[in-house]
Formats: structure tokens, sequence, C-alpha cells
């Protein structure tokens, strides 16, 4: 309550940004823009739900003229209380994508929640959305929706891919943009972060200056370099399906390192509810046994894809380490990657938060 009066006092701009995946790039994106034009203030970390939202608002300085705030959820009505809270201006949905299946069963039910985000829209509001059609049947006619994908109202035009940076143009600009990290899924952040930025009438110099700068909330996608030299590229915050399917393709397309091995550690994603172990099978389809050359799953929910992966792989090349109620098997995988990795090596380590492979980040 408190919160919600502070920013009808001070009458800021606020741009809502929610998704299933995203949602924390696009926010430093975005307000990295916005800052280049705007004394712009943002969710700091992931301060991004019903305590961190208002104590962001409430942590912005006086002369704040752009708020950019992260909306997260766990159950319906979150962001419905978020967003009437926050009174966007501008809201942007990333991604409808696995996420919290646990509380919501379903991707409609998530799109149907995420789809709150335009509950507290101010009069003259747009939403910024994908163009996935389990919105379609929440979006209001009398309100302006801008999607975006292929063929979209916003879209890529041109892309390529870098190991550590990508180049693209977006048919709203006449130049093209770069940003310094990987993973074409970013390329499309970047785009939408871009897009507000154009809204606002940030001059499209500042955009691209902005985006070639950028600097992320940490353990989102990065490259990092091992004690010992070797490539590690860490996406340890957080894990879903298409968020693990988006970096495995990265990761593998990416030229293999002269001399080298490509090796990734995938570990459980949690609060995928009753469809967890088929989607841990399902990624399978995911590993490409001619571009990676080890694969090590830690997880109870990876036994089952670690038996599918050693008849895919040569012998060896899949290793498994158990994490149950009776055993953790953390160190002995930490102790075998400390082996294993060579200085000409790649390295990529995806999983959720809390099967600490940031831990092991910290150890290489």
């Amino acid at each position: 309550t408190l919160a919600s009066y502070y920013l009808e006092k001070t009458g800021v701009d606020v741009i809502a940004i929610t998704g299933s995946n995203g949602k924390t790039t696009t926010k430093d994106m975005t307000a990295q823009v916005l800052a280049t034009t705007y004394k712009t203030y943002k969710t700091q970390g992931n301060y991004n739900n019903e305590i961190g939202l208002p104590y962001t608002v409430l942590h912005m300085p006086d002369d704040t003229e752009k708020l950019v705030l992260e909306m997260g959820q766990d159950h319906m009505g979150d962001i419905h209380l978020l967003s009437t809270l926050a009174k966007p201006k501008l809201a942007v949905i990333t991604l409808i994508g696995e996420s919290h299946l646990e509380f919501f069963g379903t991707r409609e039910k998530i799109a149907e929640s995420k789809m709150q985000i335009i509950d507290g829209l101010v009069a003259g509001g747009e939403l910024i959305a994908p163009a996935d059609k389990l919105i379609d049947a929440y979006l209001p006619a009398d309100q302006k929706n801008t999607r975006f994908g292929a063929g979209s109202d916003i879209h890529i035009v041109e892309l390529c891919e870098h190991k550590d940076s990508l180049t693209f143009k977006v048919n709203f600009l006449d130049e093209a943009l770069t940003i310094p990290i990987p993973g074409k899924f970013n390329a499309t952040n970047a785009m939408v972060a871009a897009y507000v930025g154009k809204l606002e009438k940030v001059s499209p110099a500042n955009i691209k200056f902005a985006l070639k700068n950028l600097v992320l909330t940490k353990n989102r996608v990065e490259w990092l370099k091992a004690s010992n030299g070797a490539d590690v590229l860490s996406d340890v915050y957080n894990a879903n399906p298409t968020a693990m399917r988006l970096i495995l393709e990265t990761f593998q397309t990416i030229d293999a390192p002269v001399d080298g091995k490509k090796i990734a550690v995938l570990a459980d994603m949690k609060e995928l509810g009753e469809q967890s172990a088929q989607l841990h099978r399902d990624m399978i389809t995911a590993l490409d046994p001619k571009k990676l050359d080890l694969v090590y799953l830690y997880g109870e929910e990876m036994l089952a894809l670690a038996a599918l992966a050693k008849d895919k792989f040569p012998k060896g090349a899949v290793k498994y380490f158990r994490k149950d109620s009776a055993v953790d098997e953390f160190s002995e995988l930490q102790e075998a990657l400390a082996k294993e990795l060579m200085p000409n090596d790649q390295l990529l380590l995806k999983g959720s938060n809390s099967m600490h492979l940031s831990d092991i980040v910290k150890g290489l």
C-alpha cells in the first residue's frame, strides 16, 4: 500500500517485465538503454515478488524518471497483485515457458497468469509480448499490443552468432546492434529492450551504445575463464526445459575448441510438477553426440536422462552423479570435473539454483 501510494505521488513511468525466461536479463538491458537518457532505477537482483517489488519502489532515488520492475510468480494471482500495485506504462512478457508447472499445471495456465501483467496497465499503456498463440485469447482489443517474433510487429532481420557476442538487425532500427553475450535468445531480449527505448524516445545511437556495453545480473549467461584457462559458459541461476534447450543449442553451435573437449554439466530442473520426469527425459533430443564429448548429469530427476544418454553417446561419455534423500555425490562431481577439465576445453553448466552449480563455477 505504501509503495503504491509512493508511485502515485512521484508519477514515475513504470516498465514492468515478466516471463518464464529472460526477464532479469531483459530488465537489465531495458534499464541500461533507458539510463542513457533518463534517471533510471531497476529491480535489484531478483527482488521481484510481493515483498521485493515494493521494497524496490521504496528504494528508488527521489529523482527517478523511469522505473524498470521485474515481476515474478509462483502462483496464480501473483502478477495481478504486482501489476495493480505498480500500474505500468509498458508491460513486457518475454516468454511463456514451463517455469513453475508444479503450481500451474499447464502452459495455458502460465499464459493466463503472465497476462495479468496488463491488469494494472495505465490508460494508453502498451503490452509487448511474444507471438505465442496461448496469449491471443487474453489480448484486449481496446489496448495497444505489440507482438515480437518471426513475421510479427517487431522481429530480428539478420543475426550473426559469435562465441561471446551477437550482432543483429531489427526491423524498427536502421543500424545493427551488438551485445557482448552469447545465445540467440538474448538477441530477442535485447530487441525488446531496444523497442522499449524507441517508445521512450531514446536515440538509436544511445540504444546501440547501451547494448554494446551491457552489464548483467550475476550468474546469468556469461563466459568465464577457469583458473587453468578453460572456457566456462555459466548459466546456473535457474533452469527449465526451454532455457536448457536454448543454452545447449548455443553451446553446441559454437566451434569446437582446437585440441580440446566440449563438456556439458546439466543438473535437475525444479518445480516442473507431474511432467517433471518426462520433461527431463525429453532433453535427450537436445544432446548431440557429434558436438559434445562428455556429459555430466547430476540429480534425482536426471537419472532417466542419463540412461537414455548412455545409449546415445559412446561408452564412458556420459557420467551420472546422484542427489537424492540417501546420497549426494556433489563433491564427487566437483572432483571429477576438476580432474577432467583441460586448458583447451569448453564447459557448459546449467541447472536450477538449488542444485548449487554456482559452487562448481566458483571452484573452477
